[in-house]
């Protein structure tokens, strides 16, 4: 029975991710915490409390140095601690001014001088997911296996940014599910749409060089440029690592 491997979440879009052991998801909403913040650039659109595309945030499509970030999220205290391997660590408040201050200084050297540069950090009235709709990614790890295998090189998982991974799938079963409901211990989550993929995932997640021709590999060896599947939580209830999940 295919069962949850990983699961991650990502505090501040584009901005480093985060491994659980647990989560507890609401029907209608996206993981807690997950994506909860985005980085504003000075050309920005984006309008507080209305949902907006990712082309109006700092992004690792544009900022490939951005892949190479970590985080971890103090929940009681709403505090951010990034870690990168040439920057070092920085803990703030992304809801305080002076914490954004901090930040946007410490995360300056990762964004090119010639692309647009972080203005503020910001909410939206879900997490700031790719999708208009409030959105979990599913992520199957036999399908990330045949992407190393044509690729013929190591490709780390976390290039995906992935919520729930599954184990004991065959390789791009997920595909298959679109418009049908994944059952995963108490939850159940409607499958809705693949995940078409960027220059993000090129970048490696520690050094965010770009050093993969992810697209590439994908197009090549099967035919589409897509990896995972976004799905919408229609039952809540509590995930855990090792949880059996069915497709019904």
């Amino acid at each position: 029975m295919p069962q949850v491997a990983q699961l991650w979440r990502h505090p501040i879009k584009s901005h480093g991710r985060e491994a659980l052991d647990s989560v507890t998801l609401t029907a209608g909403q996206t993981m807690p915490w997950d994506r909860h913040w985005a980085v504003t650039h000075d050309a920005t659109k984006f309008v507080a409390g209305v949902w907006a595309a990712c082309s109006n945030f700092m992004i690792g499509t544009r900022t490939p140095g951005l892949a190479g970030l970590w985080a971890a999220l103090d929940e009681a205290t709403s505090t951010v601690t990034l870690r990168h391997q040439s920057l070092g660590t920085v803990t703030f408040s992304p809801d305080d001014p002076a914490g954004q201050a901090a930040f946007l200084a410490w995360i300056s050297p990762l964004c090119p001088p010639d692309r647009a540069r972080p203005v503020a950090v910001v909410k939206g009235p879900i997490g700031m997911t790719d999708t208009a709709f409030p959105s979990i990614s599913i992520m199957n790890t036999a399908s990330h296996q045949a992407v190393v295998d044509a690729a013929k090189v190591p490709v780390e998982p976390e290039r995906w940014r992935g919520n729930i991974w599954l184990d004991g799938l065959d390789p791009w079963a997920e595909h298959g599910w679109i418009g049908q409901n994944l059952t995963i211990g108490p939850v159940v989550l409607t499958v809705r749409e693949p995940i078409g993929r960027c220059l993000h995932t090129a970048a490696n997640p520690v050094t965010g060089v770009r050093d993969i021709d992810t697209l590439g590999t994908l197009e090549r060896g099967f035919g589409h440029k897509n990896f995972g599947v976004y799905a919408e939580v229609v039952t809540g209830g509590t995930i855990r690592l090792g949880d059996g999940a069915r497709v019904n």
